[in-house]
């Protein structure tokens, strides 16, 4: 998720994922896959770069080991 704020000053977050697209007109409009548009505060070059870092912790995420089994837990 993504922490980004609405015209009116609100804070909410948005999956990364679902943003399609973004518009500048002079607001930055972003359209999500549902068709809902947001109205934003952040620069487009922004939101961007904020999708970006979102996409590299959950590639991250996911090319972490799994934790090891927990001690004295082995089977036989």
């Amino acid at each position: 998720m993504i922490r980004l704020t609405r015209i009116n000053e609100t804070a909410f977050y948005v999956n990364g994922e679902l943003i399609e697209f973004i518009d500048v007109t002079p607001d930055t409009v972003l359209t999500l896959t549902t068709g809902e548009k947001v109205r934003v505060r952040e620069r487009a070059e922004e939101v961007v770069e904020r999708v970006v870092e979102y996409k590299r912790r959950v590639a991250a995420d996911v090319r972490r080991p799994e934790a090891p089994a927990a001690e004295g837990m082995h089977q036989s």
